[in-house]
């Protein structure tokens, strides 16, 4: 029986609580800033493209900082930064609204403030959750990797994988009910629920975070800057990095798009939230499953057949404006194609993510753990930053707001060729698929010469 260390469970049940409370905003993140901030698509999609990418981009320089003052230290600041973050996001429109810059009802959204600088007064607190974000992501997985050896790390990864998604899928759970009870005003109420778990979170690892691996900490600043300017130039990681990026796209389009998406093609009886708890549901079920399955398998053969996967499932997506309106099993055709194409997408995620985080970990030097499993995350700084932005030009395009149409004739006709949307990422799955074979043939070949 494979034991691991109580450090590994608390990282383990903490990343559980910091993806619950990340997922129940970010699920609606455009509706948020769209519905109370009163941004456009496209000014919704650009923000929440910067917020998420710099999620990603610094977990590098975070890991290399964790290294060094140990990751004890780094979790607590994380949940630190993270609890007044989220807090900022529930209180800041509440202190608007105080001042009579803010009506709140089923048709809530800033007043005054579309030409107004206040209404960027939301990026400083969006930046405390994204320099806590970028702490949790290196640190969490750097413990995983540092807690775990080279013969049980596949099944550490998929345990964390594991609690991720059972964190992303009662986060998710929570969206839909605040959102129908009390409106638009319940997405300002879902931030004070995530400063509570990142708050609980906090004090669970003061108490019972304890490791004996503490490879790294107290180097100093030339040592850190010196590993990071080495990982940055290994061509073959950067590489990788750019091709699952493909794969991010993809999925996140279950926050970037999917919600409005939805939402405008069936109605406000729409419950984008509870589509896309299919994803964590899928994973959770299915995830060690995989694992053992493709466990004599290399890592790179696995994210092969996930990335084969995933072009597929944005092709099932497009199909729902395209059958008719009747039912399928008592469904809506957009729901039940959206469901089906997040199922594809979380079974292509469970032969990739944990199998690529293991990769990661496995060219980790000791010590340097927290900036290798931070690297590893660029994926998703490359591929939020042009999903979100993609994704507010496509549905201004294909998808517009029903606001701004007369008669539901107008929209019929302004939303026929909605699915062209998905169409964009079905050609992006398979660009990716493609080079991640190729790359997967030229890393053998490397290898197999350098042995020799």
């Amino acid at each position: 029986m494979i034991k691991f260390s109580r450090a590994f469970w608390v990282a383990n049940s903490v990343e559980l609580l910091e993806r619950l409370a990340y997922y129940a905003v970010f699920i609606v993140i455009t509706l948020y800033l769209s519905n109370v901030w009163g941004f456009s698509d496209i000014e919704a999609g650009i923000v929440s493209a910067i917020f998420s990418a710099m999620l990603y981009f610094l977990p590098t320089f975070a890991g290399a900082y964790a290294d060094k003052i140990g990751f004890r230290s780094s979790i607590m600041l994380a949940f630190a930064l993270l609890t007044v973050g989220y807090g900022g996001l529930g209180l800041l429109p509440t202190l608007l609204e105080s001042a009579g810059l803010v009506e709140y009802g089923m048709t809530t959204a800033f007043t005054g403030l579309e030409t107004s600088y206040l209404r960027w007064s939301i990026a400083p607190v969006l930046a405390l959750v994204v320099i806590g974000g970028a702490f949790i992501k290196a640190v969490i997985s750097g413990t995983v990797a540092r807690e775990t050896t080279s013969e049980n790390r596949a099944r550490g990864y998929s345990i964390f994988y594991m609690m991720v998604n059972v964190g992303a899928f009662t986060g998710k759970t929570v969206v839909d009910p605040l959102r129908r009870s009390i409106g638009d005003e319940g997405l300002v109420y879902l931030n004070f629920f995530s400063a509570s778990m990142t708050f609980l979170a906090l004090i669970a690892v003061f108490f019972f975070y304890k490791s004996v691996k503490t490879e790294g900490k107290g180097k100093s600043l030339a040592e850190t800057g010196k590993a990071l300017w080495k990982v940055c130039r290994n061509g073959r990681l950067i590489v990788l990095i750019l091709i699952i990026s493909g794969f991010w796209m993809i999925q996140s389009q279950m926050y970037a798009t999917m919600p409005k998406y939805v939402i405008r093609m069936i109605g406000e009886g729409a419950s984008p939230g509870w589509y896309a708890n299919v994803n964590p549901l899928v994973v959770f079920l299915c995830v060690n499953f995989v694992t053992s399955l493709m466990k004599k398998r290399k890592a790179l053969t696995s994210m092969t057949i996930g990335m084969l996967i995933i072009p597929f499932s944005a092709l099932v997506m497009s199909f729902g404006n395209q059958i008719g309106s009747a039912c399928v099993m008592g469904l809506h055709p957009v729901a039940f194609m959206m469901i089906a194409g997040i199922a594809m997408q979380a079974l292509a995620e469970c032969f990739i993510s944990p199998r690529f985080l293991e990769y990661f970990s496995l060219q980790s030097p000791k010590g340097e753990e927290g900036l290798y499993l931070g690297f590893s995350h660029l994926h998703s700084f490359f591929s939020y930053l042009f999903a979100f932005g993609l994704s507010g030009f496509l549905l201004e395009r294909y998808c517009p707001d029903p606001k701004g149409f007369a008669s539901q004739a107008e929209y019929a006709a302004a939303t026929a060729n909605a699915h062209y949307i998905w169409y964009v990422f079905v050609g992006i799955g398979m660009v990716s698929a493609i080079a991640l074979a190729i790359y997967g043939k030229v890393v053998r070949k490397m290898d197999k010469s350098k042995e020799q």
